[in-house]
């Protein structure tokens, strides 16, 4: 597959293959890009700025907005790429495609929606005949490096309010699951964006990346991945704006009024959707002593009637992991676990890249399959008596991304709100949910800044202030 580079659709005699996580086969290839590569793209880029920043907002909104329907009108073969190239399931990939229409139908309204305000300077001492106003305008050239696990909608969080903002966007897709990437810039491109606006630099990271994010002619860096590589980008950016969404060991608090039914469907659905693969998948279950052999005794049978094998298969429920690597390392860390006084008592074992939905009990927080992050298809249980121990747990972490709780205690779940650092927190829920439209981000080593269209938009600007002296 060509991807997008100087205004031009290329293809490189050294290319970098796509293969299917499920069975080792190439879906495709992609070029490897250059260093020559990435300095048309920046030179590229730098005129786009200047185009985009001169587009009307309506014009932005109608580009994106024509961009989200193309998108639905090719869902299945969208959804079938994802499947394809990252390995979640037929079912799950579906779900990203229609959650990306809805990330650029956002992205397309915020366009029309970017203002400033007046600042009533005659508050101030002195000033008597100022009028003061803002203005919002665009950072220039941004930009987006996304993960493999959504490799879509991800992709559309940075993109869309890069562009409703009146920016030039650089997407540097995963290595692993570019494919759709360069299927969402040819969307683009079709709905009407200038070409100089928007690319797709494909190939190794540690090659095009550092060389991307350091250069002075990016304004504006969002990165999505694990917690290392967002402190190495943050290092070799300088003096840039960054938006950094980062790793996470989400906690799922279960108090003694919990209905015990719904809090193992939120385990099951919240822990190993896409094999685990989600930043803010459930990994650390904090569970009251009083329920914690029921709560265990009705999870079990559940995770082992989860549905695995080929993705592509409507039957199937989880799918395998990005890389064989990456199970390996599920498969020591519970393996760490069990040797240290753990229980599996449910999964633990691999074949390839497929891992077993695993439940580990009798956790302690010292465990690395508790204290860092998993990112994969596994639970690790750990018990607690009080709401003070239950929320230490939760906190004792360097990650803040998400956390849940299940409880009818009005103070309960008031003090969860008030006390565990996290920058999302679901009551009644697992912490793996998330609404496209609201304020997502981290606290702590999970990261800096928000997405959702309104909020990325408020990161991808910068705010001028003009005093008029009358």
């Amino acid at each position: 597959m060509q991807t997008f580079i100087g205004g031009k659709w290329i293809q490189k005699t050294s290319t970098l293959p796509v293969v299917n996580p499920y069975d080792g086969t190439v879906v495709d290839t992609v070029p490897l890009a250059d260093l020559d590569d990435v300095e048309t793209a920046l030179a590229t880029a730098v005129h786009g700025a200047r185009v985009m920043g001169k587009t009307p907002a309506y014009d932005r909104y109608v580009f994106l907005k024509r961009a989200a329907e193309l998108m639905a009108e090719r869902a299945e073969e969208l959804s079938r790429t994802i499947t394809l190239e990252e390995g979640k399931p037929i079912g799950e990939a579906r779900a990203e495609v229609q959650r990306a229409v809805q990330t650029l139908t956002l992205s397309a309204e915020e366009a029309k929606r970017i203002h400033g305000e007046t600042v009533p300077l005659d508050a101030a001492p002195g000033a008597t005949r100022q009028l003061g106003f803002t203005l919002r305008v665009p950072c220039g050239v941004v930009v987006a490096i996304s993960p493999f696990n959504f490799p879509l909608n991800l992709v559309c969080h940075k993109v869309g309010p890069a562009l409703a903002a009146g920016n030039a966007v650089i997407i540097k897709p995963a290595s692993n699951t570019p494919l759709s990437a360069i299927h969402l810039t040819r969307l683009l491109l079709e709905a009407g964006i200038p070409p100089q606006a928007v690319q797709c630099v494909t190939g190794s990271g540690g090659t095009i990346g550092d060389a991307l994010v350091r250069d002075p002619r990016v304004r504006k860096i969002t990165f999505t991945g694990s917690r290392d590589v967002g402190e190495h980008i943050v290092r070799t950016a300088g003096l840039k704006r960054v938006t950094m969404e980062l790793g996470s060991n989400s906690p799922l608090i279960i108090m003694p009024d919990a209905d015990l039914d719904r809090v193992v469907q939120a385990t099951v659905t919240s822990g190993y959707s896409n094999a685990g693969q989600v930043c803010i998948s459930t990994q650390r279950v904090l569970v009251a002593d009083i329920v914690y052999g029921d709560f265990l005794d009705l999870l079990k049978p559940q995770v082992e009637a989860i549905v695995t094998g080929n993705p592509l298969a409507e039957t199937t429920k989880m799918g395998p992991m990005i890389r064989e690597t990456d199970a390996i390392r599920v498969e020591q860390w519970i393996r760490e676990a069990a040797s240290q006084g753990a229980r599996v008592i449910a999964g633990g074992f691999r074949q390839g890249a497929m891992h077993a939905p695993t439940v580990v009990a009798d956790v302690r927080r010292d465990m690395r399959i508790s204290c860092d992050e998993l990112f994969g298809p596994a639970v690790a249980v750990t018990r607690f008596d009080t709401i003070e121990e239950a929320i230490a747990l939760a906190n004792d972490t360097r990650y803040g991304l998400s956390a849940g709780i299940f409880t009818q205690n009005l103070d309960w779940a008031m003090r969860f709100a008030l006390e565990v650092e996290s920058g999302n927190l679901m009551i009644n829920s697992g912490p793996q949910w998330r609404a496209d439209l609201m304020p997502y981000g981290g606290l702590k080593e999970s990261g800096m800044g928000k997405e959702g269209p309104r909020y990325a938009v408020e990161e991808m600007t910068e705010l001028k202030m003009v005093v008029f002296h009358l």
